[in-house]
């Protein structure tokens, strides 16, 4: 079964089509991140798939259950960690998972997984606390355990790590993957690529309400068609270039050429070869293939010149 099922997803405010014939399928298990500018409709997905938002058109369903017409079993399913740190003030942190418990009808049962909770997020020393007293990553960690009190199958992280500093943040991303590896699906939005190019597995971008990619990682990034070469040029390198590699080179630091090639038609060694009977002499050589930011900004770009 799939852990969730979109199928030509739409929501209009008025003229404003903040989604449009979305449709994506997200596997069981996955790690999955859901990208894009702000406005491309990332949040708009989330809150119809939590309830939040009611979709013009189509329909979501998550582990089978309609979203709109099973809301209640569906919600059950579904663990979401706001974007925003919205708290009661003067709550305590364990009087804020109790009640979050209870919202789902659960009561003492569920002390010990909310002790397992607290411990496992590094709240055992502000467990007595009152939310106000919290730092931003503090509260970030009662955010999370709060979405997962119910033990949810399905967990869409938004903005997690947004404001957290970085040991936090590693220690955020340890307990992610351990939930990962446990078999809980997790999707994750982020404006932090590199975040999401080495956690996740599947990878669905959007862009102004419509999906302009959806693909394994690895899949994604093999459709981008450039590399970089960067050569630390000697002081008696010649400076004039052929016009073949002319046509390539964009902008440097003083004493560095940068070429832009194409990964199947623009061979190294090729290259290196015009370079060498040109003149041009380097110290240091670098190749910088193209990674999940690469992808995105070309994909985000070239969709807003549509």
């Amino acid at each position: 079964m799939d852990a969730v099922n979109i199928e030509n997803l739409g929501k209009e405010y008025g003229s404003l089509k903040a989604l449009s014939k979305v449709s994506m399928t997200i596997d069981e298990g996955a790690f999955f991140a859901l990208l894009g500018p702000n406005g491309a409709g990332k949040s708009t997905l989330i809150n119809i798939l939590a309830g939040l938002t009611r979709a013009t058109s189509g329909k979501a369903a998550v582990l089978g259950y309609d979203v709109r017409r099973q809301w209640r079993k569906s919600r059950y399913k579904l663990g979401v960690v706001p974007q925003e740190l919205a708290y009661d003030p003067f709550f305590t942190v364990r009087e804020m998972l109790t009640l979050q418990s209870g919202y789902f009808g659960l009561g003492a049962e569920n002390r010990p997984w909310l002790d397992e909770l607290i411990a496992a997020l590094g709240l055992e020393d502000k467990v007595d606390s009152t939310m106000n007293h919290l730092s931003g990553g503090m509260k970030r960690r009662v955010l999370i355990a709060q979405a997962l009190v119910h033990r949810p199958p399905v967990v869409i992280l938004d903005e997690p790590t947004a404001g957290v500093d970085v040991a936090l943040r590693r220690q955020l991303w340890e307990f992610i993957r351990a939930l990962n590896r446990e078999g809980h699906t997790i999707i994750l939005t982020t404006h932090y690529l590199e975040e999401a190019e080495s956690m996740c597995e599947q990878i669905a971008i959007l862009d102004r309400g419509r999906v302009v990619a959806l693909a394994p990682k690895d899949e994604l990034l093999s459709r981008y068609s450039w590399r970089h070469l960067r050569l630390q040029l000697t002081p008696e390198s010649a400076v004039v270039l052929p016009s073949t590699l002319e046509q390539k080179k964009e902008a440097a630091p003083q004493g560095e050429l940068l070429l832009r090639l194409h990964r199947e038609q623009d061979h190294i060694g090729e290259v290196l070869a015009a370079l060498d009977q040109a003149g041009v002499k380097f110290s240091d050589l670098r190749i910088h293939e193209p990674g999940l930011t690469e992808v995105y900004t070309e994909l985000t770009e070239a969709d807003n010149h549509v």
